[in-house]
């Protein structure tokens, strides 16, 4: 039997295990931030993309899956909140005034499950930038799509050193590939009823 054997430990400690899927996640996040590649070293290649062994990429999804999920659930929250927001800068005499109205406090009331989805999200990956991300850019993507965010493609060639099995990990919809349907051809029709029926005419 395989009591409490759920998972891979994939040569690792139980908290070395938790760091790498966290990193992982984090990484494939962060993919989908705007950065220069010409200024930063480590900039993505691909957007929404990492390149992982197949038994890491396989582990990851479900963190990736379940972190997605919760911040498409409270977009609601963060929709419902803008209501009660205000255009003005922080720390300005407008935006002062409405910190003491109760306008403030329906702000608060309506945008508490956001701020909880994103805690528990952080709590997850334990990386705030790439939760800004999550948050901001990817969610509202898939705010109308019911799970199955990501994917996973093999890799034909093996990793250098060790020969591990590689793959790809990438979220869904940033690389679709378009169908293309091709042309009915048309072709010219030649009357030969009408052609017959002359030359019965002619002669």
């Amino acid at each position: 039997m395989r009591h409490r054997k759920r998972g891979r430990h994939l040569g690792r400690t139980s908290s070395h295990r938790k760091a790498l899927l966290k990193n992982l996640a984090s990484a494939l996040f962060l993919t989908e931030r705007d950065v220069d590649p010409d200024i930063e070293a480590n900039a993505p290649k691909v957007k929404g993309r990492i390149i992982t062994t197949l038994q890491k990429a396989r582990e990851v999804r479900p963190l990736v899956e379940k972190c997605i999920t919760i911040a498409c659930r409270s977009l609601q929250a963060q929709s419902d909140a803008r209501q009660y927001a205000t255009s003005a800068s922080r720390n300005s005499e407008e935006w002062k005034r409405w910190r003491t109205s109760a306008q403030w406090q329906s702000w608060c009331h309506a945008m508490a499950p956001a701020v909880t989805a994103r805690r528990r999200v952080i709590q997850l990956i334990g990386d705030k930038q790439a939760v800004q991300v999550l948050f901001e850019d990817i969610a509202p993507r898939f705010e109308n799509r019911e799970g199955g965010y990501t994917r996973i493609l093999r890799l034909a060639k093996p990793r250098l050193g060790d020969a591990g099995e590689r793959a790809i990990l990438e979220l869904v919809g940033a690389h679709e590939r378009i169908k293309q349907v091709s042309e009915k051809p048309e072709f010219d029709v030649v009357e030969t009823a009408g052609s017959g029926a002359e030359k019965a005419s002619v002669e």
